[in-house]
Parts: structure tokens; sequence; C-alpha cells
């Protein structure tokens, strides 16, 4: 993140507030007391946010505001100015937001919204509208708190980009749509992700109570009625990025091994039987690699635990760079880690494995007292049939014994016996 201008006359405000950001944020913050030294700053730096007061000497009823948004600035003001007429005039200028200037608590409300903003950049929010003005509305409005946005003019463009990209975050839909319309839509979508892996925003000026009642009920997260305020959209919109975000934070703490980030054994279990058919259906086959750290015992008793979680580690970022995004790869417990291979024959599946193999066998790291570390792996194969899917495990872990039997550092691939 780039750094942030605080412009404040009051100077003791001014960089109170400065600290509060360096200390919550860690990022560089400017300070102007005048709109003449803003000028200076914005010559010379890239800014985030420009966090400003209104009444500067040199900009006594809010020039800054006009002259920051005509430099394409993203703009949060902090004023104790309170005149409604004037805040909601500003508020249909090109600002994020309007805070009035209080307390404490409202320098809080600030770090936190500069908090979601940088948060967001990390999502990208699909709009579905076949209004070309709307489309042009919400992708201004999102870009400005920072969005990464894909527009598209109906229902079924909408399915194809989400069938076609992974990184999608949230979609906001409009009901009256061609082709498919938002009510059909959020249907679809709700075969495959639900509420809380996906957040659907409907909005719509239909009147109708028992379409808004139907679009919850049928999955949508929130309705917004047109027209809607710039205001009520942006808390709306941050409301639900947020819920997402500890969602999936609660998600991932249990489905995630806490040492290497992996997906866990509950996880794979819960997963591997959709991944099976999403295989069948693509007329791929599955493969059942299980993979352990060989002579493991010894690296922890020679080096102690420290080392022990950092060959875990290591082996974990091996396994993730060797495969690919479709296959699943997690932690089983301790040393062991068990690969779900998504592909199209053995060959292949054998050549993976044969990477991952050679790559930690040429890797090592450095203990904490300097002393370089480097072990091998044993990995048994097994592919998946029409069996139980622990059956398939079974004998990648038979495999896997045997390979550990016959001189470990080595794959051994057999068919289910």
């Amino acid at each position: 993140m780039s750094r942030i201008l605080v412009i404040e006359d009051n100077k003791t405000l001014a960089n109170l507030i400065a600290k509060k950001i360096f200390s919550e944020l860690s990022v560089e913050v400017d300070t102007a007391y005048t709109l003449k030294e803003a000028k200076l700053f914005l010559s010379r730096y890239n800014y985030f946010i420009v966090l400003t007061d209104l009444n500067l000497p040199d900009s006594p009823n809010g020039e800054v505001v006009d002259y920051l948004v005509k430099k394409d600035q993203k703009v949060i003001i902090l004023t104790s100015n309170i005149d409604k007429a004037f805040r909601k005039k500003m508020m249909e200028k090109s600002i994020i937001d309007y805070i009035k200037k209080s307390g404490a608590a409202d320098i809080k409300y600030v770090i936190e919204m500069i908090k979601r903003l940088r948060a967001n950049q990390k999502h990208t929010v699909l709009v579905a509208d076949d209004s070309m003005p709307m489309r042009t509305r919400f992708k201004n409005l999102l870009e400005h708190l920072f969005f990464n946005v894909i527009t598209v003019a109906h229902g079924e463009e909408a399915l194809n980009i989400l069938q076609s990209r992974q990184d999608v975050s949230m979609l906001i839909t409009d009901y009256n749509m061609p082709v498919i319309n938002g009510f059909e839509l959020t249907k679809e979508i709700r075969k495959k992700l639900d509420k809380n892996t996906f957040p659907i925003i409907a909005v719509s000026s239909n009147e109708d109570e028992e379409l808004i009642a139907l679009f919850l009920k049928n999955g949508a997260n929130d309705y917004i009625k047109k027209p809607f305020s710039k205001e009520e959209f942006y808390c709306r919109i941050n409301n639900s990025i947020e819920s997402y975000e500890n969602i999936q934070t609660i998600l991932n703490s249990a489905n995630r091994d806490f040492l290497t980030g992996l997906y866990n054994r509950r996880y794979f279990f819960q997963h591997i039987n959709n991944l099976c058919e999403n295989a069948k259906e693509n007329y791929l086959d599955v493969y059942i690699a299980m993979v352990d750290i060989d002579k493991f015992k010894s690296i922890n008793d020679t080096y102690g635990h420290d080392e022990g979680d950092k060959a875990i580690v290591m082996l974990s970022e091996i396994l993730q760079s060797s495969t690919q995004p479709k296959d699943l790869v997690s932690r089983f417990g301790g040393e062991e880690f068990c690969i779900a291979l998504i592909t199209q024959d053995q060959q292949t599946a054998y050549a993976i494995c044969e990477r991952i193999r050679t790559s930690v066998e040429n890797a090592s790291f450095v203990s904490a007292k300097g002393e370089e570390i480097r072990y091998t792996v044993s990995i048994g194969l097994a592919k998946h049939e029409e069996a139980d899917i622990n059956e398939t495990i079974n004998q990648a872990d038979m495999n896997l014994y045997e390979a550990k039997n016959s001189g470990r550092n080595k794959i051994v691939f057999k068919e289910n016996r």
C-alpha cells in the first residue's frame, strides 16, 4: 500500500491522526496543514487515501475536495461540519466517506475504513445488469472502493464468467435481465455455491415485496432497492464482503492445517468424492499419492522439533509448487501427506510424484544453529477405480510401506489388490 496524506490545519490533531495510522497500518503518512502544502506533497507522491478536513486556511469552504477529486485522489472527509445540506452536497462528489469529527472513535473508524479498502484490493466483484449506464455506475462505485470489477449484461454471461474464473468473490445482480434474469441466476449459482462461500446482492427497482423475500429465501445475501444512495451502497457492499471474509477465516481454521496451511484430513474426506465425480465428468483419472518423510524421527531427535516443523513446511511448499490447482493436497498428520492427482494417464501421475521426490532430494534448509538439513521422501501411488476411495488410500498406504521397506527415497506404484 502506498502512502496516506492527512490534510488538517490543527497540527496537534493532524500529528495524532498520522501517528495512529502509522501505528495501526505501518504505512508512511504525510501531514499537510493547508491546501498549498497538500499540493506540494501530491506533486511528489502517489497516495492510497487522502484524509482531509474541509475548512483550511486557504480552503475555507471545502475547495480542497474539488482539487483532490480533480486529481483522481481517493478522498475521505473528516470534519466538524455537521450541516446536512452541505454533507449531502459533498457526498454527491466522488468521495469515499464523510465522517463527523467528534473524538477518538472517529479516528478509529477511519483506520478501520482504510483497512477495509486495502483488503478490497484482493477481491473481484461480478456485476450483472442489462443497463449500460447502471453497469458503468456500479463499476465506478466499486472501483472507488478498490475492488476489481467485471461487468456483464445478463445471467448467462455471468454463469460463463463464474465457470471460467475462480477469483470472483461476489456477485451483484439486477432482477430484470434478458436470457437469464437475476432470480434464476441466483438459484442456479446456489446449486453449487452456498451463501457462506459466495455472497450475492440483488438489486432492483421492483417494488414487489414478495420478490424481495423470494430473492432472500432462494440465496441472495442482501437486497438493494433502486434508487439507492452511494453511502447505503458502500455500507452494504463492505458489510457483505467483510462477513464473507470472516466466514472464510472460520472455514479455513476448520479446514486448514495450522502449520503448513494445507487442507487437513477432515477437508480431504469431505471433498474427495466430489473431486472424483468432477474428474470422471471430464474424462480424467484420479491417483492417490501418500507421501512420507524418510527417517523423520531422526530429524526431530538430532535437531529438535522446531527443525522438524521446518522440514514439514518445506515439503508442503514443494507439494504445492509441484501440483496443479485442480489437485487436492492435504496433510494427514505428522510427516504424512496425501495428494489426489487429477491426470489423463498413469505416466503423468508418476511424473508428478517423481518431480516431488527429486525436488525434496535436492532441497535443503538451514537450522537455527546454521546446520544444513537434507532429507528424502517415500511415495506410494495408486489409481482410483470404482471402489471406495478408502480402498485406494489403503492401497497407496501399502505401496508407501513397501517403498519404505525397500530402501526409501522412491516411488512404488501398484494396481489395487
